[in-house]
């Protein structure tokens, strides 16, 4: 089975180095990509260090479908490729077999067009971070089919593009990563692939550390998008069901959860649940 590795990059950071290595102690094999949006940093010649390809494209092009699309494509001009690993850069490996974790199952079904892990929290996460990360990403896998849209609706086409594997010919058959979605290129993909008959596995064993303390204004402009993507696509609520349903609940969860470690926590998460329901909501009207 032939893996290549892509990671979108801007400024990666001081901890991008840590990932590098990591990826080359892996035990699965990768051809290994770069896509960088113009860094100013280090980033470009930390990549280049440890025999990374870099594709360059200017800032202003980025796009979160199309820019993995044209990555993949460079990728594969020289070199044939069976399943297709995306990464971004904050990500953490948590051992080495975390790729090849990742991408076991596809040789074990073949019905099976993405793959997702498991993200852990990053040591400095915030409590509210590491309930979110429990929440979507519990120890158990999981597979999903269409069918499974009765049980999990909106949750069903759910994916990650921080740590996730796809296999070509599912990619292939669902046309790609799209390039007009602001974001949710992943569960963009994800509801076609399970509309095409594709199925969904959530691989817990796959392990990486991943979070955000996002503030409210962060939140906020998030949430926009979130927005604008729901309106736009609406074919997917329409098919698999309202995420505004599936907010409320989590919400309650939340804030229940956090009540239990510490009161306070709750104040600042009410004002960044208000930011995400009214970025949400502009983000629907202003599509």
């Amino acid at each position: 089975m032939n893996c290549g590795l892509i990671i979108p990059t801007l400024n990666a950071g001081a901890q991008f180095k840590k990932l590098l290595e990591q990826i080359n102690a892996q035990k699965l094999p990768t051809k290994k990509l770069i896509v960088d949006s113009e860094s100013t940093d280090e980033t470009i010649s930390t990549a280049k260090n440890f025999g990374v390809e870099v594709l360059t494209i200017p800032r202003k092009t980025f796009n979160h479908g199309g820019t993995r699309q044209l990555a993949l494509e460079h990728l594969r001009k020289n070199f044939p490729l069976d399943v297709i690993i995306f990464l971004t850069q904050d990500v953490l490996l948590h051992d080495e077999n975390s790729l090849s974790t990742l991408v076991k199952i596809f040789a074990e079904d073949k019905t099976v067009g993405l793959s997702y892990g498991r993200q852990l929290p990053h040591e400095n996460a915030t409590n509210e971070a590491k309930f979110l990360r429990a929440f979507n990403y519990p120890p158990e896998s999981q597979l999903r089919s269409f069918d499974d849209r009765k049980i999990f609706g909106i949750k069903t086409p759910f994916a990650s593009n921080s740590f996730a594997a796809y296999r070509i010919s599912a990619l292939e058959n669902v046309g790609g990563f799209p390039n007009h979605v602001p974001l949710c290129e992943d569960m963009f993909v994800a509801a076609k692939m399970l509309m095409s008959g594709w199925k969904i596995f959530y691989t817990a064993d796959a392990q990486v550390f991943h979070s955000h303390n996002y503030t409210a204004a962060q939140e906020f402009r998030r949430y926009v998008q979130i927005g604008k993507f729901h309106a736009q696509e609406s074919w997917i609520r329409e098919t698999f069901g309202s995420a505004e349903g599936a907010g409320k609940k989590f919400v309650v969860m939340k804030l229940s959860a956090l009540a239990k470690k510490n009161p306070l926590d709750c104040v600042g998460a009410i004002f960044r649940d208000a930011a995400k329901f009214f970025g949400y909501r502009w983000g629907r009207l202003k599509a």
